[in-house]
């Protein structure tokens, strides 16, 4: 493991982190979500960028992060990667929250409007995204991006494909 932005980040000999694949308690999405924030965990891009995952109800998911200059891109200010990952981990938990033990999401399509520049002064920075709407195989999502002033900085509305996830084998 090596250590980056004060937590552990992955390597190739860490334990997968997967909630929906290692899900053998059955947990349904909410309850997977909620004990990762119980156990602390963070997925590693997470830990990379400098972001979690600070609230999660049913529909509503929120993450925060403290944009420093490490993500800056060459015109000086935060890289809109660093808004749309927040946005898109935002959008997609808020789905994650509905979905039952044998389903799966993945994101379709992530649109993203930048309403002002985020700096290394801009932060905290909070994601908020919502469930519009979520049926048997689409959901539709949107989130805000504001900065520690409240400020709307970026927004974004998503796709979000739903799936059943295959049967595990049975254990003998």
């Amino acid at each position: 493991m090596r250590v980056r932005r004060g937590g552990l980040v992955a390597n190739d000999r860490s334990v997968e982190l997967n909630v929906i694949g290692n899900n053998e308690k059955r947990l349904n999405g909410l309850e997977q979500l909620r004990k990762l924030m119980a156990d602390g965990t963070r997925p590693p891009m997470g830990t990379t960028l400098g972001f979690t995952l600070v609230e999660i109800e049913d529909g509503l998911a929120v993450f925060e992060g403290d944009p420093d200059r490490s993500v800056y891109n060459p015109i000086g200010s935060v890289h809109g990667g660093y808004a749309a990952t927040l946005l898109d981990s935002a959008c997609g938990c808020a789905v994650h929250s509905r979905l039952t033990a044998d389903q799966g999401y993945t994101t379709l399509e992530l649109k993203v409007a930048y309403h002002r520049p985020l700096r290394d002064s801009s932060g905290p920075v909070r994601a908020e995204g919502r469930i519009l709407s979520i049926g048997r195989r689409a959901a539709f999502a949107e989130a805000t991006l504001k900065d520690a002033d409240g400020r709307l900085c970026a927004s974004a509305t998503s796709t979000l494909l739903v799936f059943d996830l295959p049967a595990k084998p049975a254990r003998s």
